[in-house]
């Protein structure tokens, strides 16, 4: 009898743990990566770069928000914010109050779908069965009629207030110490509101260095930025796959990026030119499937240094 049913039971068990630790405890194991990209100008001193991404706050989640304010101690030249800031449309002060030391900083930022529209329940069984094409996985689903309504301005209005460039479908500029730096960004690619037309032409030459941000890193906008020039794009939305399968990887990106670029630093040529891309695994988790696996939240310190 203990034969005929301890493996199942020992099976079960084991699943059973490994979801209590996807939900309960991996969600909050919060930390800070950091990566060296070598894509300034000869002479330019580095610049040390913090990106936070997918923070999908919900009210009451006390220890993310002194998180990340306690980021504010690493004191970054900049800080960009690659979108999804929200799950909970009730959360926008919490959101704000956990970023407020950053926005002591100067700073950039585009939004997610998250950002201007409210998750939906969804069985997360169907994650397991979707592609890295398109399809869309934990963290969200495109609006549809009906769909609950973000209060996003008064996130855009603080942020601008703070000095924070908004890149949505536009260009900007910063000066920091180390120089003048062009930034050009795009609207959330996911929910087809990227518009490349409106800022195609490549880095502002009279600037030291640039850099492109966008939130979904969808090919099409990836392979415009690298064929124009930029030798840098930041973006977020993957979650890095939020569940992954130790020594395999994730299975899904929620976008059509190819899984083995769901997370971290790696290389896309468009144009017969070639740009490095960063895409954060993010902090948080849409309200409805809040776990993750193999993928603890992060926020990424990049420190960008002379190019060979």
């Amino acid at each position: 009898m203990r034969a005929r049913y301890g493996l199942p039971l020992g099976i079960t068990a084991l699943g059973a743990a490994c979801a209590g630790y996807a939900v309960a405890v991996e969600p909050r194991l919060f930390r800070l990566r950091r990566v060296t990209v070598p894509v300034l100008p000869p002479g330019m001193r580095p610049l040390r770069l913090l990106q936070v991404s997918d923070i999908h706050m919900v009210s009451g989640q006390r220890r993310k928000q002194r998180w990340l304010q306690s980021l504010a101690g690493l004191r970054p030249d900049l800080v960009v914010n690659t979108g999804d800031n929200l799950s909970d449309p009730e959360a926008v002060p919490e959101l704000l109050d956990a970023l407020g030391p950053l926005m002591e900083f100067p700073g950039a930022y585009v939004f997610g779908s998250n950002d201007y529209y409210g998750p939906r329940p969804r069985n997360p069984g169907r994650y397991l069965l979707e592609k890295a094409s398109g399809r869309h996985g934990l963290n969200g689903n495109p609006p549809v009629v009906g769909a609950v309504h973000n209060p996003w301005e008064p996130m855009r209005d603080t942020f601008e207030a703070a000095g924070w460039v908004g890149l949505t479908n536009t260009r900007g500029r910063l000066k920091l110490e180390s120089g003048d730096l062009a930034l050009t960004g795009l609207d959330d690619p996911h929910i087809k509101r990227d518009r490349y037309g409106e800022v195609a032409g490549g880095p502002d030459p009279d600037a030291d260095a640039s850099l492109a941000v966008v939130h979904a890193p969808y090919l099409r906008a990836l392979d415009a930025f690298a064929a124009d020039g930029y030798p840098l794009i930041l973006a977020g939305h993957t979650h890095g796959g939020q569940l992954r399968i130790p020594f395999y990887g994730a299975l899904v990106t929620n976008c059509d990026l190819d899984t083995a670029r769901v997370q971290g630093l790696s290389a896309h040529h468009a144009g017969g030119h070639r740009a490095y891309l960063h895409v954060s695994a993010g902090c948080g988790a849409n309200r409805y499937t809040p776990m993750r696996f193999a993928c603890p939240p992060e926020a990424t310190l990049l420190t960008l240094t002379e190019r060979p």
